[in-house]
């Protein structure tokens, strides 16, 4: 029985490799043909020239580590370290761009090898799942590089406008906490930037204590946070292409309510003057802003990290809580998102996390019922924003509770389905009190 299950097992992880090879060779041929570099041209680069994020290199290097003896660890960090010091010094000596994370993807490439060359068995297949979790994390934001890329030069017109009327209902919210940011000044300002930022890094720490027992039980659980993490990261930009939308301020703001001395945008709007509700119309915007905004992928991997936090130490319940919040101040404050965005992405990532733990306990009724009402709602979700607008905005009182309501419901439909699937726990049976001698 164990050989006949470990046989569809090893067919499964196969197939996943080559249609996760395909795809990033697709996406490749797709860059080139922009004449830009892909996923797997960029991260080849960052072997020898400065990578574009040492804490996430390293961060995947600690993803690897847990399957490493604290020996091992050691040891692979100070050979990390060293690297990085000799690349710094050649950098600094010819005057080049300065980062540091080579060192982490030589170790990362190195234990590849190891594992291919001085492995055998179950040994070998563990180390090399350590560095393929890596190597996944690393080329995940490689590979969200050139799908946002193909956003913008395959969808020339955007929906926003369509957005903006929808978040009537919600009260404009992305107005309402860009001028609270703004307020606070640039100390605020920075650290809800840096929790943006360093959203990845912060997805590791949550990782690195669900999987602090790997190197001792020498096995992955059957779910952990870096599986949703990624398979977000995967299917989030197929929506972007369905809804194309930038936002009210993209990066440097060259939004559709913000010009930031670009003539695409509507009108020079946010955070200070609220749009008018007005009809609706797709409109032309740039072949450089990514349409990332519809759902908020920053949200939903936020979502992620605040939902298996959940099962760890206080202080790391607290900090999923303050990343969770911080995220949402981000995406609203400097104008990245509008609040319907933040319920999609809500919904979005409830959805994933209980389809992939449906996935590794085996498929129930229970489970496909949540995953099929968290699919509806989500896709309700599209077509109300679409189709609706003018409706939202015109009865906020009416639609913006129904909105609201509808992501609670998955939220609780989650927590109330993977509650029953919790192993239950019998109490200790206490012994019987003995009568006292006399």
């Amino acid at each position: 029985m164990f050989v006949a299950w470990r046989q569809p097992r090893a067919l499964l992880w196969t197939a996943a490799s080559v249609v996760g090879l395909g795809f990033l060779v697709a996406l490749e041929i797709a860059a080139r043909h922009y004449g830009v570099a892909g996923p797997i041209a960029n991260q080849a680069r960052e072997v020898i020239f400065a990578p574009k994020s040492g804490p996430l290199l390293y961060a995947g290097m600690a993803l690897m580590m847990v399957v490493l003896t604290w020996r091992q660890r050691f040891i692979a960090f100070g050979i990390a370290v060293g690297i990085d010091i000799v690349f710094f010094l050649v950098r600094w000596a010819v005057d080049a761009q300065m980062m540091f994370g080579n060192g982490a993807l030589w170790v990362i490439l190195g234990c590849a090898v190891i594992a291919v060359t001085r492995r055998t068995g179950q040994e070998r297949v563990l180390l090399l799942k350590g560095v393929g979790l890596s190597l996944l994390l690393v080329a995940g934001r490689k590979t969200g590089d050139t799908w946002l890329l193909i956003t913008s030069k395959t969808r020339p017109a955007v929906l926003d406008q369509y957005v903006a009327t929808a978040d009537h209902a919600l009260g404009n919210p992305s107005w309402v906490v860009g001028r609270m940011v703004s307020a606070t000044g640039s100390i605020g300002a920075h650290v809800l930037d840096y929790v943006y930022i360093q959203l990845a890094v912060a997805a590791v720490i949550v990782a690195l204590y669900q999987l602090r027992n790997v190197a001792t039980e020498r096995r992955f659980p059957g779910h952990h946070l870096v599986r949703t993490f990624l398979v977000i990261g995967l299917l989030g930009p197929a929506i972007y292409m369905i809804f194309p939308v930038v936002g009210p301020i993209f990066t440097y703001g060259d939004g559709a309510f913000g010009t930031g001395g670009q003539q695409w945008a509507l009108a020079d709007l946010w955070p200070h003057t609220t749009p008018q509700i007005t009809t609706p119309h797709s409109m032309p915007f740039d072949e450089i802003t990514p349409r990332n905004c519809m759902p908020s992928l920053h949200t939903a991997w936020a979502t992620t990290i605040f939902i298996h936090s959940r099962k760890g130490p206080r202080h790391l319940r607290y900090a999923g809580v303050f990343w969770l919040i911080a995220t949402l101040g981000a995406t609203l404050g400097f104008g990245y998102h509008y609040g319907v965005d933040i319920i999609a992405g809500v919904v979005f990532a409830f959805t994933i996390d209980a389809a992939l733990r449906s996935l590794d306990r085996g498929w129930d009724r229970a489970g496909i019922q949540l995953v099929a009402y968290g699919t509806t709602v989500f896709a309700l979700l599209l077509v109300s924003y679409r189709y609706l607008p003018m409706q939202m905005a015109r009865h906020p009182e009416v639609f913006g509770p129904l909105l609201v309501l509808a992501m609670i419901s998955v939220v609780y439909g989650y927590v109330r389905t993977t509650k029953l699937w919790e192993p239950k726990t019998t109490p200790t049976p206490q012994p019987e009190p003995q009568p006292e001698m006399v």
